[in-house]
């Protein structure tokens, strides 16, 4: 293969996995991360990664990034940053919803002038954002997606809900990664149609439950299974599935 492929989020566990997996594979790999050390390993190997600080939660950043990357084409983005974070009140929610659903689409919409024909966008996920567990309350509110000011609208009502101590009630789960994967799932339909036109493909990919520092050591995927998950996704041919929500190269309930 050939052409730049960006990762975010990959200083460590699966964004440096994917990253060092599409250098191998031939591409140029900006590898971004808050602190983007971790792509010296990779370098003195030889292989063809760029590192660049960024943080998808500050519009700054990526305004930088973007910079950074200027009229060169990217034909693989995969936008992997993410966070779980302990404890469950409205600063978590808010924080999580920050990383894990703003900052994981701005990059892509960012990125958009740069991608090509024939681009691969893959939005890491989680099989905790789908839907089927929670009540059709919640679950019509994103599948199927009517907007993203609707995305939008459903993750200020879960957040004030938090504040207001009354999201149970209402359905809403105790669980702000969750939400926050399940209204990633539903942009990225509406991306996929959005950018089809153009002949980009954008799906979602589970890596599964993976041991990294995130999933534990008690999770029974090695970083290895997780990581072909998404390199699946992120080598696709021009023709291959768009929209779509995939683990393991297999496509999943929403």
């Amino acid at each position: 293969m050939s052409g730049i492929a960006i990762v975010t989020g990959g200083n460590r566990g699966l964004g440096l996995e994917v990253s060092t997996r599409l250098a191998e594979r031939g591409l140029h790999v900006i590898l971004t991360a808050r602190d983007p050390a971790a792509a010296a390993p990779l370098v003195a190997r030889g292989l063809a990664v760029e590192p660049r600080a960024l943080d998808v939660t500050d519009p700054a950043s990526i305004a930088r990034l973007v910079a950074d990357v200027g009229e060169r084409t990217v034909d693989v983005l995969v936008s992997n940053a993410a966070v779980s974070l302990d404890g469950f009140d409205a600063d978590v929610v808010a924080r999580t919803l920050a990383t894990n659903y703003t900052g994981a689409t701005a990059i892509v919409d960012a990125l958009a002038p740069r991608l090509t024909r024939g681009s691969r966008v893959v939005l890491v996920s989680s099989a905790m954002g789908e839907l089927g567990g929670l009540p059709k309350a919640i679950r019509d509110r994103f599948d199927p997606p009517r907007d993203r000011a609707s995305i939008r609208a459903a993750l200020d009502e879960f957040l004030a809900q938090v504040r207001a101590g009354t999201h149970a009630k209402a359905g809403w789960p105790s669980s702000a990664y969750r939400i926050s994967k399940a209204a990633l799932n539903a942009w990225t339909r509406l991306a996929a149609a959005e950018l089809a036109p153009r002949g980009i493909l954008v799906n979602a990919a589970c890596p599964g439950w993976v041991r990294t520092r995130m999933g534990g050591q008690g999770a029974p995927r090695s970083i290895d299974e997780g990581g072909a998950s998404l390199l699946w996704a992120a080598t696709l041919p021009p023709d291959g599935p768009t929209g779509g929500f995939f683990r393991d190269g297999a496509r999943v309930a929403w």
